[in-house]
């Protein structure tokens, strides 16, 4: 849906003699025309002649001026062009030095001279008829006659297959059979008879047309490099002169004159005809002089020369023809008039730049045009007539209205007839008329069709593909309103066609255009109005309101509908403003926010104006698929774009399509956007077709129209734009055109709760009435959930949804809509929305189920049923389809309403058999014990204790045996006043339960608060609460015999489990054996306690007996206990200290070898463990430790074992370091212990024993203290806060710790080791007394 946009059009002049052909120099980028003189060499660029060579002053052409050049054909690689005569010389001439030499000459003269795409070859024809195939340096290969008898290589095989009489004929019947084979028609009276040579695009094979000399009629031959003949065309009536092989190599194009019209016909290399396009002309009416391929095969070239013309010259055309979804469209028409100045003399296509074509008149007339693919497509958003999109064909122009169907080319919408054919098409560019649209016609005419006022049907305007067999059409159809003549470059029109491009549609109703100024490189922009109509006057004008000359050449003009800007693209890349509103009108540099002046880095051939975060910047996109904005390069793979409201949709060589909201985003974010791959779920990128193009976005909508090479169409809803949609609607609160397009395009509902909750809460009652559909209704409540889907499936692109009120924040979402809506819902129409508000119930978590099912029956139990209303049948049928039926029977039978289970049971899949008997036992039973019966059935079992103890004392065993088996023991006791017998047995059975689980004090509390204190007593001993033991006791009466027998059992227990003070408590107030008691207290070295009973009782018998000999004894273990833990500590020590000198030698030798070419790092990975000496050293294996599968007995074991003290083992030194710890913990603990035997020691005069204790402990402590820094070192304290190897550490920091000997330390997994004990300074154990 394309058409060609004139980007630029040159001209130059010269003035000799008359020019017969000419070639292109590629590499100068002039033009080399050949008179009956010699060779011109024309510049474009500074409009003047700049070399020529004179054939005449060397003899080669007569001076008369009767000479001819047949061809010429610039050769780069030799510096010269080389050109045929019709005499028969082939000449090189070199235009820098003059020269010409003639390198080979044919007697009977030279028709032609065709050099093969790759210049490696050239063939000759020549005047008898013969082809001649020479090498690029002139020396002959072959000569073969063109008129061979034979059909070639290719010849059809015949198999045989019958006769062509016996074959079926079709439609035609047995009478074609019979029918005589009809002559062919010899050539057309016009035709030169010269033959015509054409190459295939790779130089493999070549097409030479002739005239047959039997026939008169004119055949194609295709030979190949060798000149041995391939094929021959089938015999063609009417066959023409003009010939063209396709660059791509598949057809080869002609022209035939039938019986009632005249046709481009398609040949393929085996001579056979491959479709066709017919002309718009009558029979007769023109004829063809050549036809042309650009070297991309897009665009077929048609030159064409009027035939009956009277009294003047022939006017001659050129027309641009070009094919999509095998439809051939014509795109572009020049009329060159009658005058013979402007007669063609040749045309070419350029060989670099696939859309330049260049012409050459008799006047020494030289035009170069260059074009490019546009769509013209409407911009506005604010009206009816949104997203048309136009293509030109011939004198039609094809409009399709996608807002209301999607509509495949070559069909339309409607179609606009013109008078002539049509070059430029342009919407207007005011939002609110963007589809009346202008059309440029080949007699610079400009014709306005508008929508609207009109109330009578435009004959030039027809239907497409819509309305027709009796349908009525829904599309508005524009009318013509005015044909205006275009009076500015009017009086140079027809020698130079499309003088006139760039037709823009300003929002004020007046036109802009862009002329050829005086010289080359300047332009002119015209600023056209209309004349108001004077009566009278055949056709009305359009004025000049201003020219504008442009020092440069115009190669892109856009406006845009939005920022009603209209800018320039100069050929120097050049950005230009045009202040169109301004008095008067200017021309300024476009200028960034930065104030600089923009310029593109490359030519754009696709422009457009937009705004990016508030500011205005100009997008172009290359021919080679770079894409800028302002002087920004922000992509280079993007094949087409189109920008709609705050968006820009690209299309990318990788075969996507991305959208990107420009309203919050910068040009460095949409080129990283541009640059990286999207995520997969993002909502900015989705997959299309290969080589799929942007067509239009239809506004308001969500579809985004693209086109694929072939021509067919393919409608997509980009997600960004179908979000961006929805929340638009979402915010005007048109829930009804929301839902429908989420539905359409499985967009999930949840996103109308969550792109604003405040408000959806606010219009439930505008939500449900809106969308006034039950069914949609329950699809919006089966796709509720809990997440919010604006943070985790649809990001929100511009900011996040709002919060939800107070007093809802800490309810769940789901049962929040839910109650909301079901409110709603019943205030509106509770008999219309019966079945929306029970899956309003039901979808909520918990499923209200008793209550839908409660209104299920409620429904059934009505007496006077609404016309509207549900029926209970419908209600539960309904519910079924939500819930599961046996899920839905147990909570039926849960209300104990018989009547609903029966109505459930009957929907279900349930034998009558079984569930009637059940239900009929039920019914039979007193109504708590029902209940209980239903409860205990559903296992409801706290439910079933209370409908059972209700029924009365008669069931209580019973009871009692369903609390014992759901251990429901807690809920039973709630249910039975603590004064009853029923109270106490269940206390019993669960004292007796806690006992079994061994919770003896709970089991003891539990029987004395129910009063059964024999069984308190007991378990209060069992748990040891010696006090509560002996409060049970008093409770029972115990004397004191008893009690004392009590007491001492309950002593001996205390002693043996360490507990001596409370023991020596009980001996001596419940049994008064007070030196029992001393003697207690001694084996525990309580000395004070023993000393004050000592006293108490004035038993000083015993200090002889027993303490003095205690403390004494005591004195000399913790001397033995103190100097065992020094030696210890000493050992581990120097032990440590040779452990880590073999581990500082073991790392310097490693690190030796394998710093010249960096050490592995991969000794260094977080799972193995870091090299230590003892690795080395060790005659162990590693796989010691391994204790991943073991039983948990054994796995503590292993923890034991895991830091071994034996020599050389694994972590040897953490081992060293957990003793030394553990040695000085143990002296810190015993610190208390000694200053209370010390104060006994000193009492009782042994000053000796105890400065003795005394001094030892203080060296060992001193040792201690001293040797702490040494063991644990500053280094291993910081490697325990910041360990080498971690989640936070990196390669460097490996290295660096390696380098810095820090890999020592071991990757422990008890970093605890590596902290030093602390050694308290508080606690004042020592005697002054003793110092």
């Amino acid at each position: 849906m394309r058409n060609l946009r004139l980007l630029r059009a040159r001209g130059c002049r010269a003035a000799l003699g008359t020019p017969q052909c000419f070639c292109l120099s590629g590499e100068l980028g002039t033009v080399i025309v050949g008179s009956q003189h010699g060779l011109v060499e024309l510049s474009p660029a500074e409009d003047s002649v700049t070399r020529e060579v004179s054939l005449t002053a060397e003899g080669f052409m007569p001076e008369d001026g009767s000479g001819c050049i047949v061809r010429i054909e610039d050769l780069p690689e030799q510096e010269c062009v080389c050109v045929a005569t019709a005499a028969g010389d082939i000449l090189l001439c070199n235009l820098s030095t003059k020269q010409v030499e003639c390198v080979g000459s044919v007697d009977s003269g030279l028709s032609t001279m065709s050099w093969s795409p790759d210049q490696e070859l050239v063939l000759l024809v020549t005047g008898q008829q013969t082809l001649i195939m020479m090498t690029r340096d002139f020396e002959p290969i072959t000569e073969k006659q063109i008129h061979q008898d034979e059909f070639g290589e290719g010849k059809f095989v015949a198999l045989g297959w019958g006769k062509k009489e016996t074959q079926f004929h079709g439609s035609e019947g047995k009478q074609a059979a019979h029918r005589k084979q009809t002559e062919v028609s010899p050539t057309s009276a016009w035709d030169d008879g010269r033959p015509r040579v054409t190459w295939r695009g790779d130089g493999q094979f070549v097409a030479v047309g002739a005239v047959c000399p039997e026939t008169g009629a004119r055949k194609v031959r295709v030979w190949n490099r060798e000149l041995v003949l391939q094929s021959t065309s089938e015999p063609i009536s009417g066959l023409e002169q003009a010939l063209s092989w396709k660059p791509s190599g598949s057809l080869i194009a002609s022209t035939q004159e039938k019986l009632n019209r005249h046709d481009v016909v398609f040949l393929e290399k085996n001579g056979l005809l491959h479709g066709e396009f017919t002309l718009p002309f009558q029979k007769g009416q023109v004829k063809v002089n050549e036809l042309l391929w650009n070297i991309d095969s897009t665009i077929l070239a048609i030159w064409l020369e009027d035939l009956k013309v009277e009294n003047s010259n022939p006017k001659s055309y050129v027309q641009l023809w070009t094919s999509g979804n095998y439809h051939w469209y014509l795109k572009q028409s020049l009329h060159f008039g009658s005058l013979e100045e402007n007669q063609l003399v040749s045309l070419q296509w350029d060989q670099e730049n696939p859309y330049r074509l260049h012409v050459l008149c008799q006047g020494w007339h030289y035009l170069s045009y260059d074009w490019h693919w546009t769509t013209d497509r409407g911009m506005g958003e604010n009206s009816q007539h949104m997203a048309n999109v136009a293509v030109i064909d011939g004198d039609k122009v094809l409009v399709t209205a996608f807002q209301h169907a999607v509509v495949p080319p070559p069909m339309c919408t409607y179609e606009l007839q013109l008078q002539q054919a049509v070059n430029q098409v342009a919407f207007h560019t005011d939002p609110k008329r963007c589809g009346d649209i202008a059309v440029l016609d080949a007699d610079n005419r400009i014709s306005v069709y508008r929508y609207g006022q009109s109330t009578i049907n435009d004959p030039t305007v027809r239907f497409g593909a819509v309305g027709g067999s009796g349908f009525k059409a829904a599309v508005e159809t524009p009318y013509l309103d005015t044909t205006y003549r275009v009076d500015v470059g009017s009086d140079n029109n027809e020698a130079n066609p499309l003088g006139l491009r760039f037709l823009t549609w300003l929002p004020d109703d007046s036109f802009l255009v862009v002329a050829q100024g005086q010289h080359a490189a300047q332009s002119v922009l015209h600023h056209l109005t209309a004349v108001p109509h004077t009566p009278g006057a055949e056709e009305e004008h359009l004025t000049l309101r201003l020219s504008v000359p442009v020092d440069g050449e115009v190669i892109s003009l856009c406006c845009s509908p939005v920022t009603r800007t209209v800018a320039l693209q100069l050929a120097d890349r050049q950005i230009l403003k045009y202040f169109w509103e301004a008095s008067p009108p200017a021309l300024k540099p476009w200028r960034a926010s930065t104030g600089s002046a923009v310029q593109f880095p490359h030519p754009c051939v696709q422009t457009a104006v937009t705004r990016i975060s508030g500011e205005e910047v100009i997008l172009g996109l290359t021919d080679r698929c770079r894409f800028f904005v302002n002087d920004t390069e922000v992509a280079t793979n993007i094949t087409s774009f189109a920008t709609y409201n705050e968006f820009l949709l690209v299309t990318t060589n990788s075969h996507t399509c991305q959208c990107f909201c420009l309203k919050n985003t910068s040009v460095k974010a949409l080129q990283a956007g541009l640059s990286s791959a999207a995520a997969p779920n993002s909502e900015t990128l989705r997959k299309v077709e290969r080589g799929s193009r942007i067509v239009t976005v239809v506004p308001q909508d969500t579809k985004v129209v693209l086109q694929m090479p072939r021509g067919n169409l393919e409608t997509v809803h980009h997600r960004a734009l179908v979000l961006a949609q929805i929340r638009k609607w979402l915010d005007r609160l048109m829930f009804k055109e929301a839902f429908h397009c989420m539905r359409k395009l499985r967009i999930n509902l949840n996103l109308l709760y969550d792109h604003n909750p405040k408000v959806f809460l606010e219009n439930a009652e505008t939500f449900i009435k809106q969308i006034d559909s039950v069914n949609y209704l329950n699809l919006f409540f089966t796709e509720l959930k809990e997440e919010d889907f604006t943070k985790s499936m649809y990001p929100s692109l511009n900011g996040s949804s709002s919060a939800l009120p107070d007093q809802h924040r800490h309810q769940k979402k789901v049962n929040l809509i839910c109650d909301v809506m079901r409110v709603a819902m019943e205030h509106i129409d509770p008999q219309k929305y019966c079945l929306s508000i029970l899956t309003a119930h039901v979808k909520k978590s918990p499923p209200e189920l008793e209550i839908a099912l409660q209104k299920v029956h409620d429904l059934r139990e009505s007496t006077t049923p609404e016309v509207r209303a549900v029926s209970a049948e419908e209600a539960l049928k309904y519910l079924l389809f939500l819930v599961d039926v046996n899920e839905l029977y147990d909570y039926s039978l849960g209300t104990y309403d018989f009547d609903l289970v029966i109505m459930v049971a009957e929907k279900s899949q349930k034998d009558p058999k079984e569930y009637l008997p059940f239900l009929n036992n039920l019914r039979k039973m007193e109504t708590n014990y029902q209940r209980y019966t239903i409860d205990r059935h559903l296992k409801r079992y706290t439910k079933a204790l209370g409908h059972l103890s209700k029924c009365g004392p008669e069931y209580f065993s019973e009871f009692l045996n369903l609390v014992k088996d759901q251990n429901r023991y807690c809920e039973a006791l709630k249910l039975y006043p603590s004064s009853t017998q029923e109270y106490k047995d269940i206390s019993d059975a669960y004292g007796e339960y806690l006992l079994q689980k061994q919770l003896y004090e709970q089991a003891a509390l539990i029987f004395a608060r129910a009063g059964i204190f024999e069984k308190a007593l007991d378990a209060f001993q069992s748990s040891g609460s010696w006090q509560q033991a002996l409060c049970m006791a008093s409770q029972l009466g115990y004397t004191r015999d008893k009690l004392s027998s009590l007491a001492r059992d309950m002593a001996g227990k205390l002693a043996e489990q360490r507990k001596h003070a409370e023991a020596a408590i009980l001996l001596e107030q419940y049994t008064q054996n007070d030196e029992e008691a001393v003697l207690l207290l001694l084996e525990g070295a309580l000395w004070e306690d023993a000393l004050r009973l000592i006293h108490k009782y004035d038993r000083l018998d015993i200090l002889e007996t027993n303490f003095k000999p205690a403390i004494l004894e005591a004195q000399k273990n913790q001397l033995v206990f103190i100097e065992s833990q020094k030696t210890a500590f000493l050992h581990h020590k120097s032990r440590l200290r040779v452990v880590r000198e073999l581990k500082e030698k073991a790392c310097e030798s490693l690190q030796d070898y394998e710093m010249p070419n960096c050490p592995g790092l991969d000794l260094f990975s977080e799972t193995s463990s870091v090299v230590t000496a003892s690795d080395m050293n060790s005659k162990y294996s590693q796989s010691n430790s391994r204790i991943s599968a073991r039983s948990s007995k054994n796995r503590r074991k292993a923890e034991r074992k895991r830091y071994s003290l034996k020599e050389g083992s694994p972590f040897e030194d953490m081992a060293l370091m957990e003793a030394l710890g553990e040695n000085v913990r143990a002296v810190e603990t015993v610190k208390g212990d000694i200053h209370i035997l010390l104060k006994q020691l000193v009492l009782f005069g042994y000053d000796e024993q105890a400065g003795a204790l005394q001094k030892v402990l203080e060296e060992v402590l001193l040792l201690m203290e001293t040797s702490i820094p040494e063991i644990w070192t500053p280094d291993l304290q910081q490697s325990s806060v910041s360990p080498v190897l971690g989640p936070n550490s990196t390669a460097n920091s490996i290295m660096a710790a390696y380098q810095q000997k820090r890999m020592v330390t071991p990757a422990v997994q008890d970093p605890e080791l590596l902290i030093p004990p602390k050694l308290s300074k508080n606690l004042q154990w020592k005697l002054h007394l003793l110092q």
